[in-house]
């Protein structure tokens, strides 16, 4: 298999795991169920495509590549300070928009990085990139 289809993988794997750990993370400080119920749902499909990427790299006999152990700390930090300065369901929701346009741009400049890696690969992440679109159009209505 070549590099690009590795590397590509990895980074939508990545990304998937960083989009879990944030919306696990942003639901325990939630009280409005309305707004846990859309999370939850949208981690449950990240899950599935961060398992359908790290399935496809065992297939290519690849590990998969964990989010460095700074940016999660990072990540978590900075979600429980925002999360602490204002508790409201507008807050986290505008914490997990900001989240999915980082994917988006992530996601979106590694598939032009990565421009050899094959196609069903290529496909998998364009699916990362329409269902960060499509969490912040749930997300709109918490604004």
């Amino acid at each position: 298999m070549n590099n690009d289809t590795i590397m590509l993988l990895r980074e939508c794997n990545s990304g998937c795991k960083n989009a879990t750990n944030s919306m696990e993370q942003v639901i325990g400080l939630l009280h409005d169920d309305s707004l846990k119920d859309v999370i939850r749902d949208f981690n449950q499909r990240h899950i599935q495509l961060g398992d359908e990427c790290h399935n496809l790299l065992n297939t290519y006999g690849c590990d998969e590549k964990d989010p460095p152990a700074v940016s999660k700390i990072m990540s978590f930090i900075s979600t429980e300070f925002k999360m602490m300065t204002e508790h409201t369901p507008q807050k986290a929701a505008e914490i997990m928009m900001d989240g999915c346009n980082m994917g988006i741009k992530s996601i979106s400049s590694s598939i032009n990085k990565y421009s050899g890696a094959n196609p069903e690969s290529k496909a998998l992440a364009e699916s990362i990139v329409k269902l960060e679109q499509d969490f912040i159009n749930a997300l709109r209505v918490f604004l």
